[in-house]
């Protein structure tokens, strides 16, 4: 009974009620073998999931004569594009790629800013000359399913690169979610369109899209998700774009 009272407790409250940094204590060489192949496997779905979201979505858009799914399709497809970068600079070592990295960041840029100016320029013609596009039900449940699946993926690479301590894990995360919140704008432009007949919607939906754009292809110009490479303990990154 003496033993125990002498025995130091150990609190599990963190000091200061701060919560415990644990993902700044690197994993082993196993367990971030594991978080590794988990990033790659939420990368892949995620490259999956768009290129089929484009395909869905610049088609029905045609069909619809709706600006605002093809916009939604071609910031898919490009989001694909990145996903797959994303394999790659995983990998590839740092030191051999880092050029290739920039200019294919630069290329990404450049094909947002083409979207945002084709997405811009359909939507202000169409709110101008009146262009309504009919009801798309296949947009509605592309868009619909989006919003539902894509929060859950964007919350695992979010875990799976604090883990890590990978910004671009964590970073192609947050693209995830915005992509849901396109897919919840999309979904009441179309909505709006099939069930109130305000046309209006779909172009001014359009627009955000292309918003949206122009702030991807500036985020992947100035390379904000250089850190792509993986992540070794004790590596030093010189432009700290790693933190």
């Amino acid at each position: 009974m003496n033993d125990e009272r002498l025995r130091p407790t150990v609190s599990r409250r963190p000091v200061s009620g701060q919560p415990l940094q644990l993902s700044r204590k690197p994993p082993g060489i196993g367990e971030r073998e594991w978080l590794v192949r988990r990033a790659k496997l939420l990368a892949w779905l995620g490259v999956g999931w768009h290129g089929v979201e484009a395909a869905i979505a610049v088609s029905a858009g045609i069909v619809a004569g709706s600006i605002a799914l093809v916009g939604f399709g071609a910031d898919s497809l490009t989001e694909s594009l990145a996903g797959i970068i994303l394999l790659w600079r995983f990998a590839a070592a740092r030191a051999s790629s880092e050029t290739a990295e920039r200019r294919a960041q630069k290329l990404i840029g450049i094909s947002f800013y083409l979207i945002a100016a084709y997405v811009g320029f359909e939507a202000i013609r169409s709110l101008l000359t009146g262009e309504r596009p009919e009801a798309s039900w296949i947009g509605i449940g592309l868009a619909a399913f989006t919003l539902a699946t894509m929060p859950p993926l964007a919350i695992a690479k979010a875990r799976v690169g604090e883990k890590l301590g990978s910004s671009a894990t964590r970073s192609e995360g947050q693209q995830n979610m915005l992509c849901a919140y396109l897919s919840a704008a999309l979904l009441v432009g179309l909505g709006a369109n099939a069930l109130f007949g305000l046309w209006w919607a779909d172009p001014a939906t359009a627009l955000l899209i292309a918003g949206v754009a122009v702030r991807e292809g500036r985020e992947s110009w100035r390379g904000q998700s250089c850190c792509t490479a993986q992540i070794v303990p004790g590596d030093h990154c010189e432009d700290e774009c790693c933190r």
